[in-house]
């Protein structure tokens, strides 16, 4: 019997498409291998790494923060590989399917050679598998949806977004658990089950999916013509604003870990370790996602209309308040009182509701904004923002870092100059997003824009 073809359109159809699902559950499951493993990676630094000889070879504390940082730049800035790789050659699919089992490799990696070789060696294939895959999956969201069924794709993002999150609350409880009572083999062997997991959940749902031809040299040649450049450029100038988001919201899982190692971390009749407690990241989003979408926006746009825009504006504002909480813990940590871990909570809270104004919303700002040969593209774009904010946060740690070990920034000043960075941006923020002209792009809707274009052009 003959193999059914592939869709390569999306379905007319006012329901959510079929291959959501499909794409969901990969999502749930890859989630759980990067953060589970990203959960315990500064600990495993600072205390797990060995020579070849089997004798401990571990980090100071700045030094594998540092690291920490470089490794997710890395990870965020290959994928403008993979979109070049995806829209030009392989196409959505085949390019996530096989670069997935990269990543599987270098988790292998990670869990069987635990010396620093084995942690580059690991760290450099999930860099280029993760990010690889990572701005094909995002907009093979978008991909699914047509003219018909748009309205439903803020739901569609919703619920992307909602897995990434399912997936990393249980991992991030349940790896730091394995690495304190099992060691590091089983730590990081378990997500590249998950890994392996979500390549299979991805590969059941081929007949499901639309699968948007690449367009080889047409996609070169219109990406990096005049018009795709200044495309770019003009979506790049958001995007600085929200690698200065990243910068921050990736510090809960290196130095915040490290703030918690200081704490009293048993709370509400739990020993917590230190690595767990970026769970509550997870379970509010899970909980916030709604609560914005149903009742804070609405009520907000009551009597200040909220646009995509407007929603990264204040959620950079509200960044920045979850790090004078954690300049605070570190003034009674300086002062020789144990704070409880619990006082991390609200710093927490503050730092998930600024994800979901800044991360959700850039998530489809990034697949609307782009033309449609276009869209892998900026969503690569999108995620350069997280490699230069990480980036800068690695070159701030390798700066302040003296040769003794100790740091020229440290403790309540090192928190508060990363606030004062998230909320002064936003002067500036108010003047970009002003004079930005938003568009709107589509699969299988072809904006009045480029139908003029295209008569010009055939005149």
């Amino acid at each position: 019997m003959a193999q059914p073809k592939y869709l390569t359109a999306p379905q007319k159809m006012t329901t959510m498409p079929p291959g959501i699902p499909y794409i969901v559950g990969n999502e749930a499951a890859e989630r759980f291998n990067f953060y589970g493993m990203r959960a315990i990676l500064v600990v495993f630094m600072t205390q797990y790494l060995v020579n070849r000889s089997g004798a401990k070879d571990v980090m100071n504390e700045n030094e594998a923060n540092g690291w920490y940082h470089l490794f997710l730049s890395a990870n965020y800035f290959f994928p403008m590989l993979g979109a070049i790789v995806s829209d030009a050659f392989f196409g959505k699919y085949r390019t996530i399917f096989w670069l997935s089992l990269v990543y599987c490799a270098g988790s292998v990696v990670l869990a069987l050679d635990h010396t620093r070789f084995g942690l580059s060696a690991g760290l450099t294939l999930i860099a280029l598998g993760s990010g690889g895959i990572k701005p094909c999956v995002s907009s093979h969201v978008g991909d699914q949806f047509g003219p018909d069924n748009q309205p439903l794709l803020s739901r569609a993002f919703g619920w992307f977004y909602f897995s990434v999150n399912f997936g990393s609350f249980f991992s991030i409880l349940l790896i730091p658990w394995l690495l304190e009572h099992y060691g590091p083999a089983p730590a990081f062997g378990v997500p590249a089950g998950l890994m392996l997991l979500a390549a299979l959940v991805f590969w059941l749902g081929r007949f499901k999916f639309a699968h948007i031809p690449p367009t080889g040299k047409t996609f070169l040649r219109d990406t990096f013509s005049r018009e795709g450049l200044l495309t770019l450029g003009r979506i790049a100038i958001i995007y600085a604003f929200v690698a200065v988001f990243w910068s921050l919201w990736d510090q809960s899982g290196g130095e915040w870990v490290t703030q918690a190692e200081k704490m009293e971390l048993h709370f509400a009749g739990i020993t917590w370790l230190s690595s767990q407690i970026q769970a509550l990241n997870a379970i509010m989003i899970l909980a916030f996602i709604p609560l914005f979408q149903y009742l804070i926006y609405p009520a907000i746009s009551r009597v200040f209309p909220l646009t995509p825009l407007r929603k990264i504006g204040l959620g950079l504002i509200v960044t920045g308040l979850s790090f004078l909480v954690s300049a605070w813990i570190e003034t009674q940590l300086s002062a020789g009182l144990k704070p409880s871990i619990g006082w991390q909570i609200p710093a927490y809270a503050l730092l998930s509701a600024g994800e979901v104004m800044v991360s959700i919303t850039g998530l489809e700002f990034a697949y609307t904004q782009a033309p449609k040969h276009m869209k892998a593209m900026v969503q690569a774009l999108y995620l350069l923002a997280v490699s230069a904010g990480n980036l800068f946060t690695a070159i701030v740690h390798w700066f302040i870092g003296n040769p003794d070990g100790s740091v020229k920034l440290h403790g309540a000043a090192y928190y508060n100059f990363f606030a004062a960075l998230s909320i002064g941006c936003v002067a500036l923020w108010v003047f970009v997003a002003k004079a930005y002209k938003e568009k709107s792009y589509m699969q299988g809707d072809v904006p009045e824009a480029e139908i003029e274009a295209e008569n010009a052009a055939t005149t």
